[in-house]
């Protein structure tokens, strides 16, 4: 799961960075919120966790802003504020969650996985003798297991989330990669291994438009 963590204090940052990857999530952090919505337009994310209280840009301004352009990818708002009011003023922008600080880490983790399978209500994606199980990170081949390397099963979670279109190389390097200087044939090389993986025909690729499973 990738998570984009916006929080300014860069102590607490740090600890929750530190802390999600721990807990084996893919976590980018930014600590000034408006390098957010430039990093929206080139990656993407299963859930946002923002801070209210940061400076150059309000909270609530940023939540707004997202979903101008984002409708789908959960956000969980972190704050010290705890009226109504302001809780009401969260959601109604768009907040998925509501987190009052301080906060237990594993109550985050349990609302950041909560959201997860809000927004990916079929945990469990059957395509033909396939089997994948996104909250648990588990692929099966004729019931056995297949073994990933964890930018192989980005690939294959992505290409799943979006069965039935294709995704395309830059898309992939972004989620997968981020800012590694990486190029698409190390995408290409990913896909090859991954095809001998799985039945024929489960990864198809189309020139100039990516790829896709099905």
């Amino acid at each position: 799961m990738k998570v984009l963590l916006v929080e300014d204090d860069k102590l607490l940052g740090k600890s929750l960075k530190e802390f999600l990857e721990s807990e084996g999530f893919i976590t980018d952090w930014v600590w000034d919120p408006r390098e957010v919505l430039d990093l929206l337009e080139v990656k993407a994310y299963d859930v946002i966790v923002l801070d209210l209280m940061m400076p150059h840009v309000r909270g609530e301004d940023l939540i707004k802003r997202i979903r101008e352009r984002d409708k789908e990818t959960p956000i969980l708002v972190l704050t010290a504020k705890r009226r109504i009011e302001d809780k009401r003023t969260c959601f109604e922008l768009g907040a998925d969650d509501y987190l009052s600080k301080p906060f237990e880490m594993e109550e985050l983790i349990l609302r950041i996985k909560a959201l997860y399978r809000r927004r990916n209500p079929y945990d469990v994606v059957v395509i033909g003798n396939v089997e994948v199980c996104l909250s648990k990170e588990v692929v099966k081949v004729d019931g056995k297991i297949v073994p990933l390397s964890k930018k192989d099963w980005l690939i294959v979670k992505l290409l799943v989330e979006n069965r039935g279109t294709y995704v395309s190389q830059e898309k992939i390097l972004n989620y997968v990669w981020g800012d590694e200087p990486v190029g698409e044939d190390v995408v290409r090389a990913h896909i090859k291994s991954l095809r001998k993986l799985f039945p024929k025909g489960f990864i198809q690729t189309m020139r100039g438009r990516g790829y896709k499973v099905g």
